[in-house]
């Protein structure tokens, strides 16, 4: 790693961080000085995340997102390590299945909201009640364009994208003034989570996009530590689209 800035003072906790948008997240806002929380499934990976991001800097807590009582811990570990959390980032998301919504088990469909919407809702929850609700802070949850739009063949994961920006509006309003509540829309970020989306065809897949190539994490890394970020301290209750202007294509054609 190369030399770190001097420490900012903030802290940030952030989910689904041992690789792809979380981990983009997670080193933009280490970058700037934040001390951080990472949290994931995998122990090892999220170690190595930890030792990659810097360890005298980052903690791992490692767990299955829609689990209270991973949720409980993380923001516990976050508070006893650093005494504060100033930023969360809702990361954390799955989208186990592809095909139409009409033949969708319900079982899965629970899943991904249980994972996707709900444990958004409890880490908020909690990040409100340990320090964010007498201290001020900033929630900024990573949506999806599948929630702003129609998106065939993974319709469970952007109705439950579309229900997350809903849920940024609710939490914006209710926790305001103290905190501002964000989100951001990306559209296809080259994630083993989203290889399915372009994996052996990425340069026809990129041609879509007017500014010719697929998102990287560090894309969604920079936007989420302006939206953490003092210049944007009059911001609340926006869905921020990154998408390589892949929206301008709307109806073209």
């Amino acid at each position: 790693m190369t030399e770190l800035p001097a420490l900012s003072g903030k802290v940030a906790l952030v989910t689904g961080a041992s690789r792809g948008i979380g981990y983009g997240v997670a080193e933009a806002l280490v970058a700037r000085g934040d001390r951080v929380c990472i949290t994931g499934r995998n122990e090892d990976a999220l170690k190595e995340a930890v030792e990659q991001l810097g360890a005298d800097r980052v903690i791992g807590v490692a767990g299955k997102a829609h689990d209270l009582a991973h949720q409980a811990t993380a923001v516990e570990r976050t508070m006893e390590a650093f005494g504060r959390v100033d930023f969360l980032v809702n990361n954390a998301g799955t989208n186990p299945v592809f095909g139409p919504i009409a033949d969708l088990d319900l079982d899965v469909a629970r899943k991904v909201f249980e994972t996707n919407v709900v444990s958004a809702l409890g880490f908020a929850q909690r990040t409100w009640h340990a320090w964010q609700k007498d201290n001020g802070g900033a929630i900024v949850n990573i949506a999806s364009v599948a929630g702003l739009s129609a998106s065939p063949f993974i319709g469970a994961y952007g109705v439950s994208k579309a229900a997350m920006i809903n849920l940024t509006q609710q939490l914006a309003h209710e926790f305001a003034p103290r905190v501002r509540v964000n989100a951001i829309a990306p559209a296809v970020v080259k994630t083993k989570f989203a290889e399915a989306l372009y994996e052996g065809r990425e340069a026809e897949a990129a041609a879509a996009y007017p500014l010719a190539r697929l998102g990287v994490p560090s894309d969604i890394g920079g936007t989420a530590a302006f939206l953490t970020s003092a210049q944007s301290d009059w911001i609340t209750g926006q869905t921020l689209v990154v998408d390589g202007g892949i929206f301008l294509n709307a109806g073209v054609g």
